[in-house]
């Protein structure tokens, strides 16, 4: 009692009760059983690759090995989907690298073909095919969860189109579709990494000087696109517990896999090739994988962008207040690549008529729609969220690949079309959040932004590729 009265007398204020509830002890103290068996299975992984091929990683790829296995345990730490996917992903991989060894004890590229196993579930080629029906299977049903079931309540709790709102005992919105549509979501990022680490395990048979990590062209890196772009949906699903936002989301990711399977076909893609002399280096490592979590978030901004749109325009009746709405969202799913070299193909003809089709099925349904998504103040505030961790990360890759091409070509900046295009989606997007922090950007015409932002985006990413040439013309079409 003396005591606290001296610290009043003093103009100090008592400690928090809680204190000693916080800090670093007592974060390690909250951490369960499963944590740190998690802690444990990547020490153990730590060891056996830096003791087994340590003298084959340079400084600084041993640095970004374990900066890369830190950032797992954390982010495992802080959410057990990770954790469960890390185990699942290791366990696949393994199991699927031990099938490529024959009797002699000898990996042999050629049991790719042979052993039933790869053949069939877990050779590169096979899983990523796994994935891409996978993702298409799950943007379906949670396409289905949005036209089955109850309707959701709206934010002022008047029912936004009949029924009772579905909230289970942890406060999810959701349906049965959209909860199987998630879990085959994650199965399909499970296949996708069990696919890359196989052909990154694959492109060391095919020669140790042709070993390298897969995020050298664009097949590559339309995987990783994918199954990231997904997983970080699934995270902003687990964040606001509503899984309806995934039929918009997953449309984007099936997008890709559609032109992934494209490109796959048409230009043989998916064979192991040799990296090039610039992108031998351990910058690739960093630059790419930060660039794509900037692609993904800026991609989810702009399909949550146009799920706002769907509802705000829900009650609209009037078709001209409309058109603008029909006509991004057909070019959205249009991909450019319709008018590439050589006229457009029947692939992608065929593409642009089902994309056409299914714009004018969401806009007819919108009513219908627009009474399964979340409040527009939640989605909102997913676009904001999408489009502030993609520009952090995009920031970080820009740096990052500032300091690259220094190494690689003498100078940090050459206005390679990349390098500008690049700079056109950074500042398209600091400006969208000045306006947000400083002016208030809210509503529609945030939205419109983030939506129109994919535009810029896309061209940045693959039209360079598809018109232009530069340094960074790794991938042409």
């Amino acid at each position: 009692m003396e005591l606290t009265s001296k610290s009043h007398t003093l103009g100090l204020k008592p400690a928090p009760h809680n204190m000693k509830h916080t800090g670093p002890l007592a974060y390690l103290r909250r951490r369960s059983v499963y944590d740190w068996i998690f802690l444990a299975l990547i020490l153990a992984g730590d060891v056996t690759v830096l003791s087994q091929y340590g003298q084959n990683m340079g400084y600084y790829v041993k640095l970004i090995f374990l900066g890369a296995t830190t950032a797992l345990l954390f982010l495992g730490w802080g959410w057990t989907a990770i954790k469960n996917l890390a185990i699942a992903v290791a366990a696949l991989s393994l199991f699927g690298i031990w099938q490529y060894y024959g009797p002699n004890g000898v990996p042999v590229l050629a049991r790719g073909e042979q052993d039933f196993v790869l053949k069939f579930f877990l050779s590169s080629q096979t899983a990523i095919m796994w994935m891409a029906f996978l993702f298409f299977l799950s943007t379906a049903s949670y396409w289905v969860g949005m036209f089955t079931g109850p309707a959701q309540v709206t934010a002022g709790g008047a029912m936004a189109g009949g029924g009772a709102m579905i909230r289970n005992d942890r406060g999810w919105q959701s349906n049965f579709p959209q909860l199987f549509a998630s879990r085959l979501a994650w199965i399909g990022v499970t296949m996708a990494l069990v696919g890359t680490m196989m052909r990154w395990f694959e492109s060391y048979l095919v020669g140790p000087d042709v070993g390298h990590i897969p995020l050298s062209n664009l097949y590559e890196v339309f995987v990783l696109f994918s199954w990231l772009t997904t997983t970080l949906y699934l995270y902003l699903e687990h964040r606001y517990k509503t899984r309806s936002m995934g039929a918009f989301a997953m449309l984007v990711v099936s997008a890709a896999v559609v032109f992934l399977l494209w490109y796959s076909m048409v230009q043989g893609a998916y064979e192991i090739q040799p990296l090039v002399p610039s992108l031998q280096s351990w910058w690739m490592k960093l630059h790419v994988p930060a660039n794509f979590i900037g692609y993904g978030t800026f991609a989810i901004a702009a399909m949550v962008g146009f799920a706002y749109l769907i509802k705000a325009h829900a009650q609209e009746t009037s078709l001209w207040k409309l058109g603008p709405l029909w006509v991004l969202g057909f070019v959205m799913f249009f991909e450019p690549l319709v008018f590439r070299q050589g006229g457009i193909s029947e692939y992608w003809g065929v593409f642009a008529g089902v994309s056409a089709l299914a714009v004018g099925g969401i806009l007819y349904s919108r009513q219908r729609i627009a009474s399964h998504l979340p409040s527009l103040e939640v989605m909102d505030d997913v676009i904001y969220k999408s489009i502030a961790i993609g520009f952090t990360f995009f920031t970080i890759a820009t740096i990052l690949g500032a300091m690259w091409a220094a190494e690689a070509w003498g100078g940090y900046w050459s206005w390679d079309p990349k390098e500008t295009w690049a700079l056109i989606v950074w500042l398209n997007y600091a400006a969208w959040l000045h306006m947000r922090l400083m002016k208030g950007l809210r509503g529609q015409v945030a939205a419109w932004w983030a939506l129109t932002g994919l535009l810029v985006t896309t061209f940045a990413f693959l039209g360079v590729n598809m018109f232009l040439s530069g340094l960074h013309s790794y991938g042409k079409l």
